[in-house]
Formats: C-alpha cells, structure tokens, sequence
C-alpha cells in the first residue's frame, strides 16, 4: 500500500464514528421502513431505477420451491440448483452466472451470508437458512453503483429483513408429494418491560422426484431479543442451522436421450454416483444498536458466526479414476461488523445535505480441503490449507439535494484485503498477500416531474478472488506451475433510468445499463486451483411494472434483456458460458375475495451459450406456480401451491464438459449435462394463529 493510500485509509478512519442503517444510506429515515405490500418501486423511494424493495406480502401469497426463490422477486433474478436442495443455489443476473453466489452480496439482517475462499465456490451463498415466513422486506440494488455494498456486490446485492415481532404466534404445516414435510412455529412475546423476544423453530425433511432419494433433513432456529423506540433500538440474534442430504448431481445428456445404462433403464432423474451428499451446518450470533438525533443517525452492527461443510460430488464419473467423486470440506469461524454515522444539514429552502461514513471489518479464519474420495472414504489430498483472511472497507459519501428537482450522491470506497494461507499439503502454496481498491461512486436524479423520477448512476466495484490463489505457485493436481492471481478486480457499472407512477396505480421502473469487468476470476473449487477468466462487458435492458388497479387484484411484470460478450478476440470465441440472457417473472395474484386470495407466478429463463462459440445452448424454460389460499376462520388459513403446474419437463442447469461413464474411450466424451427441474409438485399448508 502506498503512504497516499494509508493517509487515505487512517482520514477515513478517524471521521468514522459507530452507526449503521440499512435503509437508503444517504438520507435514512428517523422511524424504521415497513413494507407490508409487494413492492415499494414508487418515485422517490430509491437512488436508482433498478433499486427497490419487496414487501412481505408478496412472499406470503405466492408458492415457493425453495426458500432462496424470494430472491426471484428482484426483477431479472433467476434462482436455480444443480445438486441437492441442502447446497447453495445457482444464481442468475444481469447476464452472470453468479455460480453459487459471486458478484451477488446477500445478507439477512445485515449478516452476510457468502463465503469468501470457500471450498466449493467462491462467494458461497447457502439460503436454506432463510425463514420466508419470517421476512419483513427485501431491499436490492444492482449495479456497483452504491458506496455502502462492497464485495462481491458488482451484479447487485440484497439485505433481507426479518420482523422482530410477531402480531401473533402461528405454527404451520406443509405435506407435499415425495416425501414433503415441514413444520414451523414462531411467536413473539414481551420478557420484560418494552423488550421481546421471538422465537421460531423450523423442521423439513424431503426426498423429492430422485431415483436415490434426496433425503434433506433440515432443522432450523431463530432467537431474537429486540427493544427501544424508533429513535434509539437495538437487536441481538441467535440462529442455528444443520442440515444433511444425498447429492441429485447433473447427469449426461446422452444416457437421458439412450433410456438406457449398462442394461438398466436410465431417465432424467437418475443418479450416476449414489454414495454423494453433504452435512453442513451454521451457528450466528448477531446484533445491532441504532440511534437517531439532532440530525444525525449513529449505530453499530456486529457478527460472529461458526460455519461447517462436508461436501462429495462426482461431476464426471469416471474421466480420471474408477469414481471421480471427490470431497470439499469447510471449516470456519467469522467476525466482523461495521460502525455507521451520518450527519444531516438544512442549507437553505428545499435543501438538504447529509454526509455519512462507514467502517466495515470482516475476519475469517478456515481450514478448507479438496480430497479424492470413494464412496465418501478419502482415498487422497488434493489439497489441505489454513487460511486466515481479512477484509477492511471504508466509505464515505454526500448527498445533495440541491432543490425540488436535482439530487446528487458522490461516494468513495476503499478497501483492503489480507491473506495467510498456509499450505499442509504443498508449502511451496503458502504465502501471504494483500490488494487494495479505490472505488468511486456518482449518482444524479432528477424530479420528480409528472410523477416521473430520472436517475444516471455511475461507479466502480469489484470482487475478490479465493486467497488461495493469490499464494499459490504450483497446480495441486498437476504439479505444474501457475501464476498468481490479483486478490481484487474491478468492475465498472453505468445505468440510466426512470421511476414513473404517471399512469395512475402503475409503478413501472426502466433501466438501461452497462458492466465491465477486467476480468472473470473464478475459483474451481472441483479442479482446486483459480482460473483467470477473460476481459468482460454486458449491456441490458431492464422494465419492472407493479399494477394494482383496485383492492381484488394486482399483477407484476418483470423483463430483463442483456448481451454478454468477453471483449478481447479468441478464437474459441467470445460469447459467455452460461450467461443467461432473457428473463421474464409474471405475477397475477387475486385478493381478498371473501375468504379466497391467489397468485399465479410465471417465469421464462432464455437459452444461455454452453461454449464460447456459441454452438451449442442450452433449451430455455417456462415454469408456472399456483398457490390458492383460503381463510378458513380469523386462525386459520389453507394454502394449496402447484409447483411446475404444466408438468414441463424444463431443465434448472445445463453444462457442456468432459465425462466418462462405463464403457466409454478413455478419454471421455464431450456433451450437454444437465440438472432436471422437479415435476409438477403438490403442496398442503395449514397454518394456525394463536
């Protein structure tokens, strides 16, 4: 770091005194933001056209597979998975395949829930931990746009907000087809004089449509002690999670379309490798304390959390050994936090000026593998570290409203990583290294005019790459020598946009907007060592509308364009795998009518390159979900979802690589693999209140 840096960083330091909001951190509000409806996209409600938030009604009436789908309400979003429904999602936007998290900042109550330098992938971002139920709001962004969102935030990113209090306790139970079930009980009640606690506890278990059955057995917990006044409050946050399944991996194309393997029939379903699963587990404890004052708003937030994961897949069969199958094992425990304090000042009529700054710290200390195994017995080390990483950001930002119609918010972020690893299994990979960034950040919007708000965003983000690699001299499986990689890259985002409401009960939102990367750094966590991917940009369009013409009906349209292409010439060519470029989400939802409320959600995922020269894609998908709820009495609710309602036989991922399976040259075969999506399901839920 240079001593202009440092000066930098200790300027910073000394300005920044504790706080922390997790509203619009410009200009945060004295009493805490409450979205009971689907949306809150309305004219000036945000700093960007494709920012906004999800309310909680919206999760409550409409049918979800799994729990991260809520994200799926974010415009452009596509969630799907490649293995077990216990393993992190598979994540979609702007043009990204997010993989398992990377480029996509995800947190709940502020706890960040990707996994940097994980053994699997980097940016990990397990979901199942969500309560739907539970969630207050959804707040997104995309864009590297924002000073307060840091890494793995250049797509977007997204703070979900549980409630802290029940209006009453309620438990549920969900029986569905396969093997479904799943309880959930959670109240709230007052232990002392203006403090309350809720509690909620989850169980499911499913084996879902697997020729081996899946076999999830999920159990949840959530403990949260909150108190204070909309001026000064505080939160504190224990949650444990544990859950085990059989891993449902992709499976070649081609013994799907032969109906046949070693003798036996082989369908979409089937599985490759039995003997593969995970167990995982994660344990947080969590707090926040906020005050708002004289014009200014201080707070703190603070985490530690202990995280473990044994995970064994088998990808390619047998392309290298008699069973490929191979473990990833994660061993963790993380700190961290972030002090927040903005300062709020009348210049004048129809001016205002707030000035924040921020430090945000996170540590992390892991014991992470990759190991050839066989039926889940290790037969060798890949490879064996400990790695200690930390992560220090620092920002500050000004906004300006200069008068009715102009609003301006300049930011500055610095950060700075460091890493340790050390090597158990190949010294010459350990080592200690650090990077550091300056990001800058614009924004103008102006109006509203005709209840009609315009937005320029500008700003440059970046990601971090496995700390492994930055270290790492020699490829683990090959022995051959490998270049070190940068720790942070950046990225570059432009967007213009409006907000309009000119039509009257019509929120509709259009952004048109620009990504740049210098380059796709990827962690393989399956090959164990880091690949630099190539120079990148992406261009998209995208148009949200929320129609509500009366109080029986409402209907969201959701459409989202890009073209993603790497930019330097290569002969294998310059289109991006799996980089999906159509998205459409539909939803008609029917209310209040007497005891009957529905929602009928949509979805079209377009075909996405599975090779750089484009000749060869995937098929896209259209999934329909049904939910029909009826209020049997003031306590009582049925809820009827139908998942995948046409019965399509949609695939949720489609990969192009290298396996072997029995019988075939030594060498492999190259074709499509793919991951089915789950047939039309059935699901019963009765809820009770108390």
């Amino acid at each position: 770091m240079t001593v202009r840096h440092k000066s930098l960083l200790t300027s910073f330091a000394l300005f920044c005194i504790t706080g922390w909001v997790h509203a619009h951190d410009g200009v945060p509000s004295l009493a805490p933001v409450v979205v009971t409806g689907h949306y809150d996209n309305s004219v000036g409600s945000s700093d960007a056209a494709s920012q906004g938030v999800i309310g909680s009604e919206l999760l409550r009436n409409s049918a979800l597979l799994r729990p991260a789908e809520v994200l799926e309400f974010i415009p452009g979003m596509v969630v799907t998975q490649h293995s077990g429904d216990g393993k992190a999602n598979q994540y979609f936007l702007r043009g990204m395949n997010l993989d398992h998290g990377t480029d996509f900042a995800t947190t709940i109550n502020g706890v960040p829930i990707n996994m940097p330098t994980h053994a699997h992938g980097h940016g990990y971002s397990d979901l199942n931990i969500l309560i739907p139920e539970l969630v207050s709001r959804v707040e997104y962004r995309k864009g590297p746009y924002f000073a307060s969102e840091g890494d793995f935030s250049s797509a977007g990113s997204a703070n979900i907000i549980y409630q802290t209090q029940l209006d009453k306790p309620f438990a549920s139970v969900t029986l569905g087809q396969r093997g479904y079930v799943r309880g959930l009980a959670a109240g709230s009640r007052e232990v002392s004089e203006g403090v309350s606690l809720l509690t909620a506890v989850e169980r499911m278990k499913n084996d879902g449509p697997w020729t081996v059955p899946e076999g999830i057995r999920k159990l949840n917990a959530l403990f949260t002690l909150s108190g204070g006044t909309p001026r000064e409050n505080w939160s504190t946050s224990l949650s444990a999670y544990s859950a085990s399944w059989n891993s449902t991996d992709q499976v070649p194309q081609r013994l799907i379309d032969a109906g046949s393997y070693q003798g036996q029939p082989f369908g979409r379903f089937d599985s490759l490798d039995p003997s593969g699963g995970a167990n995982t587990s994660r344990v947080s404890l969590s707090g926040n304390w906020r005050r708002s004052e004289n014009n200014q708003i201080t707070a703190v937030q603070w985490y530690a959390l202990k995280y473990d994961l044994d995970l064994y897949s088998n990808f390619t069969y047998a392309l290298e050994r008699p069973t490929d199958q191979f473990a990833q094992t994660d061993h963790r425990t993380v700190m961290g936090g972030k002090a927040f304090r903005t300062w709020i000042t009348e210049l004048g009529p129809s001016r205002t000026m707030s000035n924040t700054v921020c430090v945000q710290l996170r540590q992390d200390d892991i014991r992470v593998g990759l190991y050839d195994t066989a039926q889940r017995q290790i037969q060798a080390t890949v490879r064996d570290d400990q790695v200690r990483q930390s992560m220090l950001g620092v920002y500050g930002q000004n906004e300006i409203s200069w008068n009715t119609w102009l609003r301006t918010i300049a930011g500055l972020r610095a950060d700075r990583l460091n890493v340790n690893v050390t090597s158990h299994s190949l010294s010459e990979n350990s080592g200690k290294a650090s990077a550091f960034k300056l990001s800058p950040k614009m924004s103008f919007i102006f109006g509203p005019w005709n209840k009609t708000e315009f937005f320029l965003n500008a700003g440059n983000g970046f990601h971090s790459n496995d700390a492994r690699g930055m270290t790492a001299r020699v490829d683990p499986k090959t022995g051959l020598p490998i270049d070190r990689v940068p720790g942070l890259v950046s990225s570059r985002g432009q967007e213009i946009g409006f907000k309009t409401e000119v039509i009257p009960n019509l929120q509709s939102a259009f952004a048109l907007w620009r990504l740049d990367f210098d380059s796709e750094l990827v962690y393989v966590g399956d090959a164990g060592n880091t690949e630099a991917g190539r120079h990148s940009k992406r261009n998209g369009i995208e148009w949200s509308n929320h129609w509500t013409p009366g109080e029986h009906f409402l209907m969201d349209v959701n459409l989202a364009w890009t073209r993603p292409r790497y930019v330097d010439a290569d002969p294998v060519g310059n289109y991006i795998v799996n980089a999906t470029q159509r998205v459409a989400n539909l939803t008609f939802a029917p209310r209040n009518l007497g005891p009957w409320s529905g929602s009928l959600g949509v979805r079209y995922i377009g075909s996405a390159p599975l090779i750089e020269n484009n000749s060869v894609r995937s098929t896209s998908s259209l999934t329909t979900n049904l939910r029909v709820t009826k209020k049997i009495s003031n306590d009582i609710t049925l809820a009827l979802d139908v998942l995948n309602l046409a019965d399509r036989k949609n695939n949720d991922i489609s990969y192009y690589y290298t396996s072997r399976v029995a019988g075939e040259p030594l060498g492999g075969v190259d074709g499509m693999h793919v991951h089915p999506a789950e047939p039309r399901t059935i699901r019963l839920t009765t809820r009770f209140q108390f």
